[in-house]
């Protein structure tokens, strides 16, 4: 089987350690220095950089409304509007750092 690259996203300083499909022609990543990037896959140009974790964030997971939920090291959960960039919730209150999680279906 051959693999083909289509498109190289370039931005990161770090390791890139998450990968989410966003939908509509979008992806967010991040990197190992708590940098979240939302990307244009149709031009590979970067619309939006995601701030405020004080850690390595460790995971990302859309919701069904679109908005992007990360978890890091810092032991906090931050809910992002992938419209504006701007963090909508933070969610405190575990007790070590979160790992990758994925949306369930419900009944």
């Amino acid at each position: 089987m051959e693999y083909r690259v289509d498109l190289t996203l370039t931005g990161h300083c770090e390791t890139v350690s998450a990968l989410c499909d966003l939908g509509g022609g979008r992806l967010a990543s991040v990197s190992m220095n708590e940098i979240i990037k939302l990307w244009n896959t149709e031009t590979g140009q970067c619309d939006l950089t995601l701030t405020g974790s004080c850690r390595r964030v460790t995971a990302l997971c859309v919701l069904r409304d679109g908005r992007l939920v990360s978890g890091s090291d810092d032991e906090i959960i931050k809910i992002w509007n992938t419209g504006t960039g701007q963090c909508v919730q933070t969610l405190i209150g575990h007790r070590g750092a979160t790992w990758p999680f994925r949306r369930t279906q419900r009944a």
